[in-house]
């Protein structure tokens, strides 16, 4: 199994210290927290896009570039950009001369994005966001691929003749479709035979296995194995601790915390409790023999072979307490256990 941490750079008030970054700090601390994720061996960090309080990630291939500035293995990813909204030749543009930037090492994971205020920002309804979505990836997917590109569409001006500057690197940037709530996002993954990465945040398990599922028959429907699949899962929330007991009563107060703001309370998440989301969720809180137990659970239903992991929210020291423990006592258990052959040339991209 491969590891990713991503960050959607939450700067709330931390509830235990009572600390609260300045903007600059806290972008500052997102920067370190992916460079110390370089020197503990994981394989990549992401950033998502959210626009409006507590997050300050609506600039993913900005921070992402102070990333690459900063780093020299570690896949850069998007978790995820909120195509829907964007302008497929701006993302073009912007991506492909972060492509460069990294030298390579960028990984575009695609959405309609999990916040409804971003769509009276950016001037479409929710109720188009499927639709947008679809059409702007078909057009970024040309723009990347093609040159003299002319297109007519819905969500923006028609083009003629068009080739993005600068070209990407890779040829063909890797492109991930976020999958969170909805069939649209797996029909359209299968039908290009490229992979899917799981949101796994906010449900039971059997939510986020349907569309798993869903994406391996649609797969097939299109002509490609299944067999052949890559799924990325995230993983909620993590803490890690010496027991049970003590991992919920460290972690509580930030659980709460993040509860209690207008983003949590969009997802409508079923569990009552972090009891309850430690039992039913996909929650890692707990010892790392019960993470460990709990990833290998979830990875038989999913098939995953790249899990995502966050500690957004925690204080820096508790950051790299987290981070430290899970490269020390969980990831080479499951290095060994679960085989991935995502990343696995050094420089490469997923293979698409």
């Amino acid at each position: 199994m491969k590891f990713i941490w991503f960050s959607l750079v939450m700067n709330l008030k931390n509830p235990v210290t009572e600390e609260h970054y300045t903007a600059s700090d806290k972008i500052e601390n997102i920067i370190k927290q992916a460079v110390l994720a370089e020197k503990l061996g994981f394989d990549g960090y992401g950033i998502g896009e959210r626009h409006g309080a507590p997050f300050l990630s609506s600039s993913p291939p900005l921070l992402l570039s102070a990333i690459a500035a900063r780093t020299s293995r570690i896949r850069l990813l998007t978790a995820v950009t909120v195509l829907s909204v964007l302008d497929p030749v701006r993302v073009a543009e912007d991506y492909a001369t972060l492509d460069h930037l990294s030298g390579g090492r960028l990984e575009m994971i695609i959405g309609k994005g999990n916040d409804p205020r971003h769509y009276p920002l950016f001037g479409i309804t929710e109720e188009e966001q499927w639709d947008s979505m679809e059409e702007r990836y078909e057009l970024l997917r040309r723009l990347w691929r093609e040159e003299d590109v002319t297109w007519n569409g819905q969500y923006r001006p028609p083009l003629h003749g068009v080739t993005t500057q600068p070209r990407p690197l890779q040829k063909p940037i890797p492109i991930w479709h976020g999958s969170a709530s909805s069939t649209r996002s797996t029909e359209l993954a299968a039908r290009y035979g490229e992979p899917i990465f799981s949101s796994n945040s906010f449900h039971p398990q059997a939510k986020y296995k349907d569309l798993i599922d869903h994406y391996r028959e649609r797969l097939a429907y299109y002509g490609h194995d299944p067999r052949k699949a890559v799924v990325g899962a995230g993983a909620g929330s993590l803490y890690i601790a010496n027991t049970a007991e003590e991992a919920i009563k460290r972690y509580r107060p930030y659980y709460d915390a993040f509860q209690a703001t207008a983003a949590a309370q969009h997802n409508q998440s079923p569990f009552i409790s972090l009891e309850d989301n430690v039992a039913r969720g996909p929650s890692l809180i707990g010892s790392p023999e019960q993470i460990v137990e709990k990833i290998v659970n979830y990875q038989a239903a999913f098939g995953h072979q790249v899990l995502s992991l966050s500690v957004d929210g925690l204080s820096e020291a508790e950051q790299r307490e987290q981070m430290e423990r899970f490269a020390s006592d969980i990831a080479p258990v499951l290095r060994k256990e679960v085989p991935s052959w995502v990343w696995e040339e050094q420089g490469k991209g997923m293979p698409v």
